[in-house]
């Protein structure tokens, strides 16, 4: 069984799914809603964990109910959050999340600025053996330190690329595997185009690169060359945590030994099932879920 850790955000999701997205000042009522864990990084553990995965998480979290809530659904899900760091008078992020009848997002995200970014305690901490590394954008710092650490052991160490991403320079510099979304490579590259950006971003890069596109699929850079994974079709619910769930199957798939195009593959199907279901990382499937899915699907 792969161990896979992650350093980055964690969060609670007050999701509510209503017909289409507010466009005025008033009140709606919603169709659905749930209260659900979220963030990148906490969000790709969990994935990893009903993959079949070892995960675990280093997080900064304040001393609060909210703090609260998201261990106990963290630990309920089989993570290990032995390296997440409380801070006393200090708030843990939450969000408001609007997912419309299509299926798509919006999200209002509340994160105490004055929550310590050091991650010098990470840095400092015998970790245990890991198979493959994965950090989001959202705690650089973090990233950073565990990237550089995978690095050293010679293990995959993947960044969620996520916009602003040169605020996660050093991390950047420290991965193996740097997974863009289409915002954050445009971000990095300044370029509109996802191919011209990713040609870009793998000259910056001492890393293999690749771009998600949503229901466009994937791009991704093999010895100098742009491919393509597009994506599964499926009747899409709710896309609150699919790219969370593609990152930490990716992580995962790259633990295992698989190459980047099975691994590709792998994280795709496991994003794509989740897009079928309502309620954000409660939406993440199980091992058996995505092999059938995949056998299903097979050329």
């Amino acid at each position: 069984m792969a161990r896979i850790i992650a350093a980055g955000v964690a969060v609670i999701d007050f999701v509510m799914q209503l017909d289409e997205m507010p466009s005025r000042a008033e009140k709606y009522r919603a169709r659905d809603a749930a209260v659900v864990g979220g963030g990148c990084a906490a969000t790709a553990m969990v994935a990893a964990a009903r993959l079949g995965g070892q995960a675990a998480l280093a997080a900064r979290l304040g001393e609060d109910a909210v703090g609260d809530m998201i261990l106990r659904g963290l630990e309920a899900e089989g993570v290990d959050c032995a390296l997440v760091r409380r801070f006393a008078g200090k708030r843990s992020s939450f969000s408001t999340v609007i997912v419309s009848a299509a299926g798509e997002r919006q999200i209002v995200n509340f994160r105490d600025m004055e929550l310590s970014f050091d991650a010098g305690w990470l840095r400092e901490a015998e970790l245990a053996p890991f198979d493959a590394a994965l950090g989001d954008t959202r705690w650089p710092q973090g990233a950073a330190a565990l990237l550089r650490l995978a690095r050293e052991r010679g293990v995959p160490g993947v960044l969620d690329a996520e916009a602003p991403v040169m605020e996660a320079a050093d991390a950047l510099a420290a991965a193996s595997h740097v997974a863009f979304s289409a915002q954050g490579l445009r971000d990095f590259t300044g370029l509109p185009d996802l191919r011209g950006g990713l040609g870009a971003a793998a000259a910056r890069l001492d890393a293999w690169v690749c771009v998600t596109d949503g229901g466009n699929g994937v791009y991704w850079m093999d010895a100098g060359e742009i491919r393509h994974t597009p994506a599964f079709a499926v009747e899409t619910v709710d896309t609150l945590g699919a790219g969370d769930v593609w990152h930490g199957a990716f992580a995962l798939g790259l633990g295992e030994g698989m190459g980047e195009d099975r691994a590709i593959r792998f994280a795709s199907a496991a994003a794509a099932i989740k897009c079928s279901r309502f309620g954000g990382r409660d939406g993440a499937p199980r091992r058996a879920e995505v092999d059938d899915f995949l056998r299903a699907r097979a050329a």
